[in-house]
């Protein structure tokens, strides 16, 4: 599922900003926000895929098991 921000960023070379926002009923301050948050959001997302493969790392040394043996 694609965000609506995330619609408009991906088609504002082609229609205004402006007129996006009112179509998807978005204020476009919040789009700015959104957009302004891109590098925050990478970081997070790359730091929760690292924290992934810890974890899958550490269930596969525990030989699957899951809790206190």
């Amino acid at each position: 599922m694609i965000s609506r921000f995330q619609f408009v960023d991906d088609h504002r070379d082609t229609y205004e900003v402006k007129r996006l926002c009112q179509v998807l009923d978005v204020n476009r301050s919040s789009y700015y926000k959104w957009l302004a948050g891109a590098e925050a959001r990478a970081a997070r997302q790359h730091h929760d895929q690292v924290l992934a493969e810890e974890i899958r790392a550490v269930h596969g040394e525990s030989g699957g098991a899951y809790g206190s043996p």
